[in-house]
Protein backbone atom coordinates (compact mmCIF):
# COMPACT_ATOMS: atom_id res chain seq x y z
CA UNK A 1 0.00 0.00 0.00
CA UNK A 2 1.18 3.53 -0.66
CA UNK A 3 3.03 4.81 2.41
CA UNK A 4 0.71 7.78 3.05
CA UNK A 5 -2.44 5.69 2.65
CA UNK A 6 -0.98 3.11 5.02
CA UNK A 7 -0.10 5.79 7.57
CA UNK A 8 -3.47 7.54 7.41
CA UNK A 9 -5.42 4.29 7.72
CA UNK A 10 -3.22 2.59 10.32
CA UNK A 11 -3.16 5.63 12.58
CA UNK A 12 -6.58 6.94 11.54
CA UNK A 13 -4.78 10.25 11.16
CA UNK A 14 -7.30 12.91 10.19
CA UNK A 15 -4.62 15.61 10.11
CA UNK A 16 -2.80 13.78 7.27
CA UNK A 17 -5.84 12.43 5.40
CA UNK A 18 -6.21 15.56 3.28
CA UNK A 19 -2.64 15.06 2.05
CA UNK A 20 -3.91 12.08 0.05
CA UNK A 21 -5.29 14.57 -2.48
CA UNK A 22 -1.76 15.86 -3.20
CA UNK A 23 -0.81 12.45 -4.60
CA UNK A 24 -1.14 11.64 -8.29
CA UNK A 25 -3.92 9.17 -9.13
CA UNK A 26 -1.48 6.85 -10.90
CA UNK A 27 0.80 6.91 -7.84
CA UNK A 28 -1.87 5.38 -5.58
CA UNK A 29 -3.89 3.32 -8.06
CA UNK A 30 -2.03 0.11 -7.27
CA UNK A 31 -2.91 0.30 -3.56
CA UNK A 32 -6.60 1.12 -3.79
CA UNK A 33 -7.94 -2.40 -3.23
CA UNK A 34 -5.75 -2.83 -0.15
CA UNK A 35 -6.88 0.57 1.17
CA UNK A 36 -10.52 -0.43 0.63
CA UNK A 37 -9.94 -3.57 2.70
CA UNK A 38 -8.44 -1.48 5.51
CA UNK A 39 -11.47 0.82 5.37
CA UNK A 40 -13.74 -2.22 5.62
CA UNK A 41 -11.91 -3.29 8.77
CA UNK A 42 -12.08 0.20 10.31
CA UNK A 43 -15.76 0.64 9.49
CA UNK A 44 -16.58 -2.75 10.99
CA UNK A 45 -15.07 -1.93 14.38
CA UNK A 46 -17.40 -1.80 17.37
CA UNK A 47 -16.97 1.92 18.01
CA UNK A 48 -17.12 3.12 14.39
CA UNK A 49 -20.74 4.35 14.71
CA UNK A 50 -19.73 6.78 17.46
CA UNK A 51 -16.15 7.62 16.47
CA UNK A 52 -16.24 10.91 14.55
CA UNK A 53 -12.49 10.83 13.79
CA UNK A 54 -12.64 7.38 12.19
CA UNK A 55 -15.73 8.34 10.20
CA UNK A 56 -14.02 11.48 8.88
CA UNK A 57 -10.86 9.56 7.91
CA UNK A 58 -12.94 6.90 6.14
CA UNK A 59 -15.01 9.52 4.31
CA UNK A 60 -11.90 11.34 3.05
CA UNK A 61 -10.19 8.10 2.02
CA UNK A 62 -13.26 6.86 0.16
CA UNK A 63 -13.52 10.16 -1.70
CA UNK A 64 -9.85 9.93 -2.66
CA UNK A 65 -10.16 6.29 -3.72
CA UNK A 66 -13.30 6.77 -5.83
CA UNK A 67 -11.72 9.79 -7.51
CA UNK A 68 -8.59 7.80 -8.36
CA UNK A 69 -10.65 4.88 -9.66
CA UNK A 70 -12.67 7.20 -11.88
CA UNK A 71 -9.61 9.12 -13.15
CA UNK A 72 -7.55 5.98 -13.85
CA UNK A 73 -10.53 4.03 -15.26
CA UNK A 74 -9.63 1.15 -12.95
CA UNK A 75 -13.12 0.18 -11.77
CA UNK A 76 -12.76 -3.35 -13.11
CA UNK A 77 -9.46 -3.83 -11.28
CA UNK A 78 -10.83 -2.58 -7.93
CA UNK A 79 -14.48 -3.59 -8.36
CA UNK A 80 -14.22 -6.65 -6.13
CA UNK A 81 -12.78 -4.64 -3.21
CA UNK A 82 -15.35 -1.86 -3.70
CA UNK A 83 -18.22 -4.36 -3.70
CA UNK A 84 -16.82 -6.08 -0.59
CA UNK A 85 -16.78 -2.77 1.31
CA UNK A 86 -20.23 -1.90 -0.04
CA UNK A 87 -21.65 -5.27 0.99
CA UNK A 88 -20.15 -4.95 4.47
CA UNK A 89 -22.42 -1.92 4.98
CA UNK A 90 -25.41 -4.29 4.89
CA UNK A 91 -24.25 -5.71 8.23
CA UNK A 92 -24.91 -2.35 9.90
CA UNK A 93 -27.77 0.05 10.49
CA UNK A 94 -28.63 1.98 7.33
CA UNK A 95 -31.85 3.64 8.47
CA UNK A 96 -31.60 7.40 9.01
CA UNK A 97 -31.93 8.69 12.53
CA UNK A 98 -34.95 10.76 13.52
CA UNK A 99 -33.36 13.92 12.15
CA UNK A 100 -33.02 12.48 8.61
CA UNK A 101 -29.26 12.18 8.95
CA UNK A 102 -27.69 9.15 7.27
CA UNK A 103 -25.86 6.68 9.45
CA UNK A 104 -22.09 6.32 8.91
CA UNK A 105 -22.57 3.08 6.98
CA UNK A 106 -25.33 4.58 4.82
CA UNK A 107 -22.87 7.34 3.87
CA UNK A 108 -20.26 4.76 2.88
CA UNK A 109 -22.88 2.77 0.96
CA UNK A 110 -24.03 5.86 -0.92
CA UNK A 111 -20.51 6.92 -1.94
CA UNK A 112 -19.54 3.42 -3.04
CA UNK A 113 -22.88 2.89 -4.82
CA UNK A 114 -22.42 5.89 -7.07
CA UNK A 115 -18.83 4.92 -7.90
CA UNK A 116 -19.79 1.36 -8.81
CA UNK A 117 -23.15 1.85 -10.47
CA UNK A 118 -22.11 4.77 -12.65
CA UNK A 119 -20.35 1.98 -14.54
CA UNK A 120 -23.67 0.32 -15.44
CA UNK A 121 -22.38 -0.18 -18.99
CA UNK A 122 -19.54 -2.46 -17.83
CA UNK A 123 -20.91 -6.01 -17.51
CA UNK A 124 -18.02 -7.39 -15.40
CA UNK A 125 -18.57 -4.66 -12.80
CA UNK A 126 -22.35 -5.10 -12.86
CA UNK A 127 -22.02 -8.87 -12.47
CA UNK A 128 -20.31 -8.18 -9.12
CA UNK A 129 -22.55 -5.30 -8.12
CA UNK A 130 -26.13 -6.30 -8.98
CA UNK A 131 -26.46 -9.14 -6.43
CA UNK A 132 -25.39 -6.72 -3.69
CA UNK A 133 -27.38 -3.78 -5.07
CA UNK A 134 -30.71 -5.57 -4.81
CA UNK A 135 -30.05 -6.33 -1.13
CA UNK A 136 -30.06 -2.60 -0.42
CA UNK A 137 -33.60 -2.23 -1.81
CA UNK A 138 -35.18 -3.64 1.34
CA UNK A 139 -32.94 -2.12 3.99
CA UNK A 140 -35.21 0.79 4.94
CA UNK A 141 -33.23 3.76 3.64
CA UNK A 142 -35.47 5.70 1.27
CA UNK A 143 -32.67 7.73 -0.33
CA UNK A 144 -30.50 4.67 -0.97
CA UNK A 145 -33.50 2.83 -2.43
CA UNK A 146 -34.38 5.71 -4.73
CA UNK A 147 -30.82 6.04 -6.02
CA UNK A 148 -30.43 2.28 -6.31
CA UNK A 149 -33.61 2.05 -8.38
CA UNK A 150 -32.30 4.67 -10.80
CA UNK A 151 -28.99 2.89 -11.23
CA UNK A 152 -30.61 -0.53 -11.60
CA UNK A 153 -32.88 0.78 -14.35
CA UNK A 154 -29.80 2.00 -16.22
CA UNK A 155 -28.17 -1.39 -15.70
CA UNK A 156 -31.31 -3.06 -17.07
CA UNK A 157 -31.10 -0.96 -20.21
CA UNK A 158 -27.41 -1.83 -20.70
CA UNK A 159 -27.56 -5.53 -19.79
CA UNK A 160 -31.00 -6.77 -18.72
CA UNK A 161 -29.96 -10.39 -18.20
CA UNK A 162 -27.86 -9.34 -15.17
CA UNK A 163 -31.09 -8.45 -13.37
CA UNK A 164 -33.08 -11.54 -14.38
CA UNK A 165 -32.11 -13.58 -11.31
CA UNK A 166 -33.18 -10.73 -9.05
CA UNK A 167 -36.58 -9.93 -10.56
CA UNK A 168 -38.55 -11.21 -7.53
CA UNK A 169 -36.62 -9.02 -5.08
CA UNK A 170 -36.91 -5.97 -7.33
CA UNK A 171 -40.66 -6.44 -7.87
CA UNK A 172 -41.25 -6.97 -4.12
CA UNK A 173 -39.37 -3.77 -3.40
CA UNK A 174 -41.47 -1.84 -5.93
CA UNK A 175 -44.72 -3.27 -4.55
CA UNK A 176 -43.64 -2.57 -0.98
CA UNK A 177 -43.04 1.06 -1.83
CA UNK A 178 -40.76 3.45 0.00
CA UNK A 179 -39.97 2.76 3.65
CA UNK A 180 -42.59 4.18 6.02
CA UNK A 181 -41.70 6.56 8.82
CA UNK A 182 -42.66 5.61 12.34
CA UNK A 183 -45.51 7.68 13.70
CA UNK A 184 -44.69 9.91 16.66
Amino acid sequence: MHHLFGLVLAQKDLSRAGDLFSLEDAEIEGSLSEALEQIRIISSSEDYQTNDNDQAVVEICITRITTAIRETASIEKHGKALVALWESCLEHNLKPSGKDEDTPHAKIASDIMSCILQNYNRPPVMALAVPVAVKFLQRGNKELCRNMSSYLSLAAIAKADLLADHTDTIVKSVLQGPPKRALR
